[in-house]
């Protein structure tokens, strides 16, 4: 990715993202920084004052305002030398409705930046109108003609907006990514959602930098000698940690959800009267001990028997009930849920992951005890962090977790029934109170095997599909994102497989496309069409499986994993975490 401070790696792997999908035919483009490679968009690098834009983004939109953000990095003498790091730099900004930016800007406004924030800086500009796209770009204060690249944005529909009308009236497209490793190949995926589709917004359910987070109780995550002594800096956890949130806020074109609580990210966005977009923390937000890989008996046990025990804490967990009412009170058609990992419980190959929602049994109850109870309609959950597709009607399930000796994943014996549904049908989707869609990686491994083939990967596939009674679609070889495109009677889900990610390119394909039909609470049967062309697919009519029917052989194993972006390609949205985020072209 971009030369970001190791710590930003660190918080924002573990925390959730959306932004405002850009305009990829704007004039002036800009590759987002760390979809392809450094001497791609090295070129936006010679400004007089500024050593180098770090491209522009903008993010949290409402429905009169939006964040603006950039980062200015003096120039180097010719020697090389770096210049006098207390003297602040001063950016000014424009914000336009229209493409060339002309006449008299919407706002504007100066601000300075410093070396104790990394020359970042951000913008409010207000006095937007709903429901519009706008254009905007940086300067040198005292220098105008050093400008950056010119950005596109937009803000959202106001909350009382009909939802027929929302969007100008046209359904609105969600892309959803997550785990977005830089070493294991390009973001194509980006690219492609850019190009290749009419994505009006970007969400990213986590790992937006490197695919790498920590776990409160692990040696180094925490402020024992041990944990003190793991930073090269000598810095202890916790101080660790609080860099991180600071370059977290630093770096991403987001507001800070509450002054006096950094660490919160949880929010909820209401889009017209079409959807309330709720964004959650369940990785690092005042959540119960997870799996450390060394106490998996523990937490089993504390999985299948403590009831208060909670995945986001009891501040965002009352929260979050609290936002689902009121979205239906409100008259919001759709509650569409971005969180961080699997929601439903999964059964792999006799494996249960107690690091995502089967260690926090009871939370998950809960929240599918206040829907059913409060008979809330239309809730749709996003999930990452698997690194593989999973889609699954939402149901109350009663399952049978047995402790085994320790591992990262907990095995049921063999006479443990492992989807003990009783009030759920999978043929027909009776029961069901939403559905879940959760989304493979832009890069990272699957973990089923880096590089896993489709050959390879179609009979496992077809194993858990009939192994988990409301999973209904599962594929593990691919890399890529899905889209959602929302109207007032019906969500479409539809899943991209990136051919290759070892170059940049645009090389993909819709390996499935769902369809949710508004107060149905299930997925449209028959699912799938009855038809993907990646995955195993559970057939409707008789329980069987539905394999796909692209020919594996028509992919190399070196061609199955990730995502990239092509140069052309790169969206000019930066995604930042729990933040909804409308960014430059």
């Amino acid at each position: 990715m971009t030369p970001t401070p190791h710590s930003m790696a660190e918080t924002s792997a573990t925390q959730v993202i959306l932004s405002v999908m850009p305009d990829p035919s704007a004039s002036d483009t800009v590759n987002l920084p760390g979809a392809v490679p450094l001497e791609w968009w090295n070129q936006f690098y010679s400004f007089s004052l500024f050593e180098r834009w770090y491209t522009v983004a903008s993010g949290d939109p409402f429905d009169t305002s939006v964040l603006l953000w950039t980062r200015a990095a003096p120039v180097s003498t010719a020697s090389g030398e770096v210049p006098d790091q207390s003297v602040p730099v001063c950016v000014s900004f424009k914000i336009f409705n229209n493409q060339k930016l002309i006449g008299r800007p919407i706002d504007s406004g100066e601000a300075f930046t410093t070396y104790d924030v990394d020359f970042t800086v951000k913008f409010e500009a207000t006095g937007l109108q709903a429901d519009t796209k706008y254009w905007y770009q940086f300067a040198d204060c005292t220098n105008p003609k050093t400008v950056s690249p010119i950005g596109a944005t937009r803000t959202l529909s106001h909350p009382d907006t009909p939802a027929s009308l929302v969007n100008g009236g046209k359904p609105l497209t969600l892309a959803v990514f997550s785990c977005s490793q830089y070493q294991s190949g390009y973001f194509n995926a980006y690219g492609v959602a850019a190009h290749n589709t009419s994505a009006d917004v970007f969400i990213h359910l986590g790992d937006y930098v490197a695919d790498q987070s920590w776990k409160a109780g692990t040696a180094n995550s925490n402020d024992s000698s041990t944990g003190c002594s793991w930073s090269p800096s000598g810095a202890c956890f916790t101080d660790r940690k609080m860099a991180a949130v600071r370059a977290y806020h630093e770096w991403m074109p987001i507001r800070q959800v509450a002054v006096d609580d950094k660490l919160r990210i949880w929010r909820n966005f209401q889009i017209g009267k079409l959807l309330d977009l709720t964004m959650l923390d369940t990785r690092q937000y005042d959540r119960d001990i997870t799996d450390l890989y060394y106490n998996t008996d523990f937490i089993e046990t504390l999985s299948a028997t403590v009831q208060n025990r909670s995945i986001m804490g009891a501040a965002q967990e009352k929260w979050f009930y609290d936002t689902l009412t009121q979205s239906q009170s409100r008259g919001a058609t759709w509650r569409i849920v971005g969180q961080q990992i699997v929601f439903s419980q999964l059964d792999e190959l006799g494996v249960f992951d107690f690091d995502a929602w089967d260690g926090y049994r009871a939370n998950r109850e809960r929240i599918l005890d206040h829907l059913y109870t409060g008979k809330i309609s239309n809730t749709l959950i996003l999930s990452g962090d698997s690194h593989a597709n999973w889609v699954s009607d939402l149901a109350r399930t009663y399952h049978c977790l047995l402790p085994l000796p320790s591992s990262h994943l907990i095995r049921l014996s063999d006479d443990a029934d492992p989807n003990d549904t009783t009030t759920y049908d999978p043929v027909t989707g009776k029961g069901g109170i939403g559905v879940e869609f959760a989304g493979t990686a832009v890069t990272s491994s699957s973990p089923f095997g880096t590089g896993i083939t489709p050959t390879a990967a179609d009979p496992i596939e077809q194993t858990l599909v009939s192994a988990n009674v409301d999973l209904q679609w599962s594929e593990l070889s691919y890399r890529g994102f899905f889209t959602l495109t929302i109207d007032p009677k019906n969500v479409k889900a539809t899943y991209y497989a990136m051919r290759n990610i070892s170059t940049a390119n645009l090389d993909s394909f819709a390996s499935a496309v769902f369809n949710v039909k508004a107060g149905a609470n299930k997925l449209d049967r028959p699912v799938a069409g009855g038809s993907v062309s990646a995955g195993a697919l559970k057939s409707t009519a008789s329980g069987s499986v539905i394999l796909n029917s692209v020919p594996s052989s028509a992919v190399s194993a070196s061609a199955v994993p990730s995502s990239v972006v092509s140069p052309s390609a790169v969206p000019s949205s930066v995604i930042s975490a729990s933040a909804i985020s409308s960014s430059a072209v």
